[in-house]
């Protein structure tokens, strides 16, 4: 029972899974805030330019 517990706590197999876990929760958010400043952008510009066509 000793020689597994201490295998469990020996293995570092799952902390590169939660590792990787995190930078894939970085990259997200910075894509979505990327995204949300692009997007109000855009419905601004579009905005602007249907207002000049009226």
């Amino acid at each position: 029972m000793q020689r597994i517990f201490s295998k469990f706590l020996s293995d570092q197999s799952g902390a590169t899974a939660i590792e990787y876990g995190l930078i894939a929760a970085g990259i997200a958010l910075a894509i979505i805030a990327v995204v949300n400043g692009l997007g109000s952008n855009l419905n601004d510009k579009f905005t602007s330019v249907n207002t000049s066509l009226k």
